[in-house]
């Protein structure tokens, strides 16, 4: 059955109305409504805020780095410390590395570029920060929906976002209603606000209705795919920053790694490759298992005798914006506005998104708060992008705009010109460098490009995906439709397969996609129940054939400590 065949038979809907609908219960979407609460209580009003989250609890999909510039946090909750943030682990050395296969050449601190100093951060699972930040939106009055998907846009007849619907729970693969059917509700808002961290499937949408990227550079994204270990305590540092770039990439491909000593001997070690290279054959996951083989790299996981002796605790992936101001779409729409990554507002120089997060938030808040309080509805914020531009976050973001497009001339270029930029024009260039082309539309036909041959894992230090997914914690109702959508069913094998070698089965970090069959029988299989919702098969699928939806709300990845 159809969605509209679904509300025919089973509806309407329930509808619940409040102030300000919140779709994403993460650092943006959290730090929206508790700005939105603060105002309101500092005044004596009272202001309806209701998030939606689609994981079974807030921080549950949350997954990054992740180094924390707490200056947005305090501007939000200046007693943070007094309140338990667990913010703990501040950074005390950064090392940037370039690697070839066998050596290494660190960065002196002193050529560090303003962008590289973590000096005054804190290195932290956003998970957990994102959780407590859970536990202080709701001791305000707002209220949580975990376990909830935004499936749907909702519009008013005049074409403004009335709100959004939460997805039908109990449909069986079949697509017909089972004996758990639950008909989805409505969220009717005056104002709503997406919050879905980047490639959001409903931003994505309303971005396309209001046609909010007319004249911005295509969005970039990289996959950042990471794993937390527990390592001998003698090659613990705790608070240390290393990151690297070069081997085992290619020159003209962009990306790179990191690794960071939180506290009680646990590293987070992570990978991130540009989703706009070119050769089909590469797979993000395997330059990942193969960098931790590094001398420099494997020396964290081994005792003195050459053994691994660490421990792999947990594993995901996620897609992160790439591409900074020069891609940034406009963020205000009748009845609602873009916040965070959702919008791309992620500082890649400094790999940096949650302090992002929570400014644009907090000034999409404001805005919100303002506008309901002089009893409007349904307008457009503008407010809120009028402050952004007069934030120190545009500043920030302003001064490292060509960061990213530097790369496509290269590894030495783009470090010779982000240096340049940074040190001896401080930020402030002439120029501004654009993109003409979505990742997408950078891959070559399999023919003209060179397969790559990745080693076994050894179940020690490298791994494989499935038992990578297995510690993600990833779960969904087995029983329902595959939330990775095909436009065509033909498209895979004809296209993608017959002329880019197959790139699904390499790009996506949780083996979701396979090729089965032989001859005139091969066939796409989509084994939806690995999916960790990292975005990345929205993003790279050459033909634009593969749609990610929600799947029924709870499901997907259950990241502890990450």
């Amino acid at each position: 059955m159809t969605n509209e065949e679904i509300l025919a038979q089973f509806g309407p809907r329930e509808a619940m109305e409040y102030d300000v609908v919140v779709v994403g219960g993460g650092p943006g979407g959290l730090s929206t409504a508790i700005r939105i609460k603060q105002l309101a209580a500092e005044r004596g009003q009272d202001v309806s805020v209701v998030v939606l989250e689609k994981g079974s609890e807030p921080g549950a999909h949350i997954l990054s780095g992740a180094i924390m510039d707490p200056k947005a946090l305090t501007e939000l909750i200046p007693d943070w410390k007094e309140k338990g943030a667990p913010l703990n682990q501040p950074v005390t050395d950064d090392a940037y590395s370039f690697l070839s296969e066998r050596s290494a050449f660190r960065v002196p601190n002193m050529f560090l570029p303003p962008f590289a100093h973590n000096h005054g951060n804190y290195i932290v699972s956003l998970g957990a920060v994102t959780k407590w930040l859970g536990e202080q939106a709701e001791a305000l009055g707002v209220e949580i929906f975990p376990g909830f998907t935004a499936a749907e846009v909702l519009y008013n007849d005049d074409g403004s976002v009335k709100g959004v619907a939460t997805g039908n729970m109990g449909i069986g693969k079949d697509g017909e209603p089972t004996d758990n059917f639950q008909l989805g509700m409505e969220l009717l808002g005056k104002y709503t606000i997406f919050a879905e961290g980047a490639r959001g499937h409903l931003g994505k949408q309303v971005i396309a209705k209001y046609q909010l990227d007319a004249g911005r550079d295509p969005q970039s994204f990289g996959i950042g795919i990471k794993e937390l270990w527990e390592i001998d305590p003698k090659k613990h540092q705790p608070g240390f920053v290393m990151h690297t770039a070069g081997w085992p990439m290619e020159n003209d491909t962009y990306g790179g790694a990191f690794l960071y000593h939180l506290e009680g001997n646990k590293v987070a070690v992570g990978f991130v490759t540009g989703l706009g290279y070119t050769n089909p054959y590469l797979s993000p996951f395997e330059e990942f298992q193969r960098w931790k083989t590094h001398p420099n790299i494997r020396y964290y996981f081994e005792n003195e005798q050459g053994e691994v002796t660490a421990k792999r605790l947990s594993y995901g992936a996620r897609a992160i914006n790439a591409s900074g101001l020069n891609s940034l779409p406009k963020t205000v729409f009748p009845g609602g506005a873009l916040i965070g990554c959702d919008a791309g507002y992620l500082n890649v120089s400094r790999i940096k998104g949650s302090h992002a997060a929570i400014k644009t938030g907090m000034l999409a808040g404001e805005a919100a708060y303002e506008a309901v309080t002089a009893g409007r509805q349904h307008d457009e914020l503008s407010a809120y992008p009028k402050a952004f531009e007069e934030s120190w976050l545009y500043t920030e973001l302003n001064k490292d705009r060509n960061f990213k497009n530097w790369f496509k001339y290269g590894l030495t270029t783009a470090t010779l010109m982000n240096g340049f930029e940074q040190f001896v024009l401080r930020g402030h260039m002439p120029w501004t460098l654009h993109r003409d082309k979505a990742d997408h539309q950078y891959l070559k036909p399999a023919s003209e490009c060179k397969p790559i041959e990745y080693p076994k894992p050894d179940g020690k230090l490298t791994f494989d995906r499935l038992s990578s997914v297995f510690i993600s914690n990833t779960n969904h109702e087995e029983n329902q439709p595959a939330h990775l959508t095909l436009k065509d069913a033909s498209v895979p094998v004809k296209i993608n397969l017959a002329k880019y070698a197959g790139p699904e089965a390499r790009y996506c970090p949780a083996g979701v996609y396979e090729f089965v069959g032989e001859g005139s029988d091969k066939r796409l299989q989509i084994n939806a129940q690995n999916c960790v919702h990292c975005k990345t098969c929205d993003i790279k699928d050459p033909t634009q054939n593969i749609v990610w939806v929600t799947p029924e709300g709870g499901g997907g990845p259950n990241y502890s400590g990450m």
